[in-house]
């Protein structure tokens, strides 16, 4: 079993490749069933206890891996019943159904039990579940105390968050060989639960994964604050999120942040300056942040403008985003970060078809720049085509403020020395670590202040 942080994430077509790699160096699917299967009910006894188990199969591969996991509960001494849809439909799954020695109801003649394991559908479902198949899943997963998918819950559209139509909500997903897009992205990611992952030997892919804990080394006896990273905010119309910025940043280990053009104020650790050229341009300056709170006007543009001319590490975020030209960033040597969240996304890069990923990627390509495209389900995406999807964080992030605590955070592990992709990852799992030690109905100061215990240790 693989923990979720840092796991490979693969599409349908992807994993379907990574299977045959598998295959052609050696494995068979029965072979990787029997992995998938044993790797399932190892988690389904760890969680069900005595409990007895109802295994749910369908017609394909996933129901094979469901026979796979029945047939080792039951040799474990598990009590262990199996519903199936229907006869299976491959060849796999019929071998698998043959190890069973026990009966097979028919879904919809069967009865609760304390525990529903969901293998009907997995990855590449593209239509709705029968009404009535749909119905009755609804049913008996309302009926358990315990859910579990394995792969991906019956009804999920696996590689862009969609819904096929009604979807129970499942205690725990079990995700085979790889994280799917859907289990991240919303509204599937919803239904997911928690998520593990099933070590089934294919070949996984670290260019698309889930946002891991960043490894960040604490300051050494050579530390200083300009070598720490130095940050300046640039201010606007709404100078307090510039302050929520700057305080963040500090708090996320930069040695020295600096507000300019700002009204004071703030924790007496940050630094004011007026919004001139010889402030902006101070060589110690590891990385700028523009945009939270800039507001839209002349001067805004005029300071982005500004800022842009430079080209010097950058993030930026907020209005800025309303006042960029995508086309603009792409000749900048200088690394760029971009942290929109929808409304932002849609107003630099506009309201483009695809997945939350297929449209980050294409914002990273057109602006050669690190894309943070932040919500429910944050992804960030690189120009090279790396993305990092975030776990699902905390719902009280859906307070004003937020957003200029993540510039912060992510401008202050640029100002570092992190590469922007590390650093916009980084950043935004510091974030959602943050947020959960905050625990509820938090604001944004209390989240910047909690930067403090999550980078430190």
């Amino acid at each position: 079993m693989i923990t979720p942080e840092g796991a490979p994430i693969l599409t349908a077509e992807a994993m379907r490749r990574a299977e045959a790699t598998a295959i052609a160096a050696g494995a068979s699917v029965d072979g990787l069933m029997a992995r998938a299967g044993a790797g399932v009910a190892e988690w389904v006894r760890r969680l069900a206890g005595d409990h007895a188990i109802l295994v749910l199969c369908g017609p394909g591969n996933n129901g094979g891996d469901g026979y796979v996991a029945a047939c080792a509960l039951k040799a474990s001494g598990c009590r262990v019943r199996i519903a199936a849809s229907g006869d299976p439909g491959s060849a796999a799954a019929s071998r698998a159904r043959q190890g069973w020695d026990g009966p097979v109801a028919a879904l919809a003649d069967a009865g609760p039990a304390p525990v529903v394991v969901d293998a009907l559908f997995g990855t590449g479902l593209s239509r709705p579940l029968d009404p009535v198949l749909s119905a009755r899943l609804g049913a008996l997963v309302a009926a358990a105390s315990l859910a579990i998918a394995v792969d991906v819950p019956s009804g999920l559209a696996s590689d862009d968050g969609a819904m096929l139509g009604d979807v129970p909500c499942f205690d725990v997903t079990l995700a085979l060989g790889a994280a799917k897009p859907s289990h991240l992205l919303q509204p599937a990611a919803r239904h997911v639960g928690a998520l593990r992952v099933v070590d089934i030997g294919v070949p996984g892919d670290d260019r698309w994964s889930i946002i891991a804990r960043p490894d960040l080394a604490l300051p050494g006896p050579e530390a200083h604050k300009y070598n720490r990273g130095m940050v300046a905010v640039c201010a606007g119309s709404m100078p307090g999120a510039a302050l929520l910025a700057a305080t963040a940043a500090l708090r996320a280990g930069a040695g020295y942040a600096l507000v300019l053009g700002g009204a004071g104020g703030g924790p007496l650790a940050i630094v004011h300056k007026p919004f001139v050229a010889a402030s902006l341009a101070d060589p110690r300056i590891g990385a700028i942040l523009i945009g939270p709170g800039l507001g839209r006007d002349a001067i805004a543009r005029a300071r982005l403008d500004a800022v842009l001319a430079l080209d010097r590490p950058t993030v930026i975020d907020g209005d800025a985003l309303h006042l960029i030209d995508p086309a603009r960033l792409a000749g900048r040597q200088s690394a760029t970060i971009l942290t929109p969240h929808g409304g932002e996304f849609d107003a630099a890069f506009g309201t483009n078809e695809g997945s939350k990923i297929e449209r980050a990627l294409a914002a990273a390509a057109a602006a050669g720049a690190v894309i943070v495209f932040k919500g429910a389900d944050t992804v960030v995406a690189a120009p090279d085509g790396r993305v990092g999807i975030a776990l699902p964080a905390s719902s009280w992030l859906s307070t004003a403020g937020t957003g200029d605590v993540l510039a912060g955070g992510i401008a202050a592990l640029l100002a570092g020395g992190a590469a922007p992709f590390d650093a916009a990852c980084g950043g935004v799992w510091l974030h959602g670590e943050a947020a959960r030690r905050c625990g509820g109905a938090f604001i944004a100061d209390d989240l910047a202040s909690a930067l403090s215990h999550v980078r430190g240790g």
